[in-house]
């Protein structure tokens, strides 16, 4: 303001900055230095912060665990939350090790969002790919194999799909890739893919295999659109906006199938049908 015009006060501008946060677009924050800052809050989704004592700079991060357990505390105590706030200080990395590290600023974060945004997606769908596959070798009922070879080849044209938007976004911004980790979602809905696997090198039959594909593509889904509908409009919640869409259409094909196969399994004369754990495969 000082170099385009050099005659507006102090005040004027602090009654810009109170419009702004009353009209949505910047949030005040405040970390216990005796005075206000001000960070955009349009299309910037809501977040923690990470204080230097030492130079007072802050850096952003949002993570699902600690919303989880916010949300946790909060409800064994029947309490209405309408705000949180996390504020971790200590002494950043550039100022213990003396290394330049690249910022997020206002600029890159919702760069940084759509790129960690991406990430989480990628991994889910390596880990939806590696399912799916499993569960195709591994399933007797022709019909039930052909839906999981047909999931598993969905996976695999979503992630190519996937990785090249991400080389894109990378492709952009040279230095997009070594900025900080703003989303950190440990394990995520790709976790769910993981422990799904795991129970098939257990040991199910073709049920059972279903009803893990079900509760994986359920938890899947209800991750990506609760937080996708947090966020303000930005590439990152399209990116989880879509992919919850596409695990919801996955999830409706999984419980259509374990129907069929109930109805199928039903149906048999009571000397053919075959017993749930008889069916049990390794």
């Amino acid at each position: 303001m000082r170099r385009e015009a050099a005659g507006i006060g102090r005040a004027t501008v602090y009654r810009t900055l109170q419009w702004m946060v009353g009209a949505g677009i910047a949030r005040k924050v405040d970390f216990g230095e005796g005075r206000s800052r001000f960070e955009p809050s349009y299309r910037h989704p809501r977040h923690f912060h990470l204080i230097c004592t030492n130079c007072h700079s802050s850096s952003e991060f949002l993570s699902s665990d600690v919303e989880s357990l916010l949300e946790e505390i909060a409800a064994a105590r029947n309490f209405q939350t309408t705000q949180a706030t996390v504020q971790i200080y200590g002494v950043c990395e550039q100022c213990s090790t003396g290394r330049q590290i690249p910022s997020v600023d206002g600029s890159t974060t919702e760069l940084v969002f759509a790129r960690d945004a991406l990430r989480m997606a990628i991994a889910t769908e390596r880990s939806g790919l590696d399912f799916y596959t499993r569960a195709a070798a591994m399933t007797r009922d022709p019909r039930g194999r052909s839906v999981f070879q047909k999931l598993a080849a969905e996976e695999g044209e979503h992630l190519g799909t996937l990785e090249k938007r991400y080389s894109e976004l990378i492709a952009g911004d040279p230095g997009l890739e070594a900025r900080p980790t703003f989303l950190f979602f440990k394990g995520a809905a790709s976790g769910l893919f993981a422990e799904g696997a795991k129970q098939l090198r257990d040991g199910v039959n073709d049920q059972e295999a279903l009803l893990i594909g079900i509760k994986c593509e359920r938890g899947s889904h209800q991750f990506f659109k609760k937080y996708g509908e947090r966020f303000e409009d930005s590439e990152g919640k399209q990116v989880f906006l879509e992919f919850a869409e596409e695990e919801r259409a996955h999830l409706d094909l999984l419980k259509r199938e374990y129907r069929a196969l109930r109805e199928r399994e039903a149906s048999k004369p009571a000397g053919a049908a075959v017993s749930r754990r008889a069916g049990r495969t390794r």
